[in-house]
């Protein structure tokens, strides 16, 4: 076909637009019926017509198509189709060449019952958990005090009065960033989706809570989508799941870092309670109060004890027994030294007494002379032998008071004399 049209078209032999959409209508009209999966966002069936018309979205994805079909097929489901309804179609493509549109054209429709929506939950709760979207290890702490809160509920609903109304009585001042949106049917995920990208996106959100009243498997259907539970896990703000009443557990809540039972319960977890920290503050200041009153009283009777000692009671006694016990040896150094110094003077004075009385100038004194005379090298000599000198030999005569010189004239000896 594609070869054929470049050749047989040409700026100047164009193809006009009926022979586009007739062959483009034969090309889509030999392709064969197929089964498809949906969820229904719109039902128009007028009276008086024999067609109806659906819109089929697919819930994992931004992607919608039209189906037709008769009006008494459309009427024949059991149980009745809604909005927001799961389907199972089987339907041929059909283009129509007067809008150039295409559709599915369904010849059966059947609802997707409660078995089937739960094993199709039960299959991506496995394949989920395989990827460890569940693990604990990735759930992360919520902070002790949010500064801002974000929460997704529906509007005006329950949900969101139950979260409001039990976080401000736990702590009035906890901030909300509350964003309203659809929490069943077909618009619920990508507008839970787009709000989850908002509040995680704002910095002053801190923990962002997901909330939604009971419902019936069909009406939870949404917190179990697959396209939401890896929103939630690529959220860099921790996310809170409080869907429904305690035995309801979408997959949300297996993925969220904090799953609540219920909104009430998550109002409760989110914040603390103002007056069991209030409380908890008074415990903790009685306790330090306590303590410190503990270590100071300790402290006192240590320095009373320290106080009560002879050397802090009277500090100056220690100094004054020092002193007197340094005068004490003063007064002994004093003594020793002068009875030392009277002793070295006495032996002294006796030395001089000896010393004198056995020196020379004592016995000059007695009348006595010392005789010298000069050997041959000059030096005086004490002349103590006649034999010593020769006769015409100087002499020098020392008495007490001075010397006279003399010369030998002749020498007697002892026997002689």
């Amino acid at each position: 076909m594609t070869s054929e049209t470049r050749e047989s078209t040409t700026p100047e032999n164009p193809w006009p637009v009926r022979t586009v959409a007739r062959k483009i209508a034969d090309w889509i009209h030999r392709l064969g019926a197929v089964w498809v999966e949906g969820q229904i966002t719109q039902i128009s069936a007028r009276p008086g017509t024999s067609t109806g018309f659906l819109t089929l979205r697919d819930p994992s994805a931004d992607v919608s198509m039209t189906v037709t079909c008769p009006i008494r097929l459309l009427r024949s489901v059991e149980p009745p189709l809604r909005e927001g309804a799961s389907v199972v179609l089987y339907a041929k493509p059909a283009f129509f060449l007067g809008r150039g549109t295409i559709s599915l054209r369904a010849t059966e429709i059947r609802a997707v019952g409660i078995g089937e929506l739960l094993a199709r939950i039960e299959r991506l709760r496995k394949l989920l958990a395989a990827e460890g979207l569940f693990s604990p290890a990735r759930k992360r702490r919520l902070p002790f005090l949010p500064k801002g809160i974000g929460l997704i509920t529906g509007r005006a609903s329950a949900a969101e009065r139950d979260v409001l109304v039990n976080a401000h009585a736990r702590w009035p001042s906890a901030a909300f960033q509350v964003i309203n949106t659809a929490v069943q049917g077909a618009q619920a995920v990508p507008q839970i989706i787009q709000a989850l990208s908002t509040l995680d996106a704002d910095p002053r959100v801190e923990v962002i809570v997901i909330a939604r009243g009971g419902g019936s498997v069909e009406d939870l259907l949404p917190f179990s989508d697959e396209a939401l539970c890896r929103a939630v896990s690529a959220a860099g703000t921790p996310v809170v799941s409080a869907i429904g009443h305690e035995p309801d557990t979408p997959l949300l809540d297996h993925v969220a870092d904090l799953r609540c039972s219920t909104p009430t319960d998550a109002g409760k977890r989110i914040v603390p309670d103002v007056k069991e920290e209030t409380d908890r503050v008074h415990q903790l200041r009685d306790r330090a109060r306590r303590a410190l009153h503990g270590w100071v009283d300790t402290q006192c009777r240590l320095l009373d004890q320290l106080r009560s000692r002879p050397v802090l009671a009277d500090p100056l006694a220690p100094i004054e027994r020092r002193h007197q016990e340094i005068e004490v040896g003063v007064e002994r150094g004093r003594r020793a030294i002068l009875s030392t110094l009277s002793a070295e003077q006495a032996a002294l004075a006796s030395a001089r007494a000896r010393l004198t009385a056995l020196g020379p100038a004592a016995t000059l004194e007695r009348g006595y002379a010392v005789v010298q005379y000069s050997d041959a090298a000059g030096n005086l000599q004490v002349l103590r032998s006649i034999s010593e000198v020769a006769e015409g030999t100087p002499l020098r005569v020392r008495v007490v008071d001075g010397a006279v010189h003399a010369v030998t004239t002749g020498g007697e000896s002892r026997e002689d004399g």
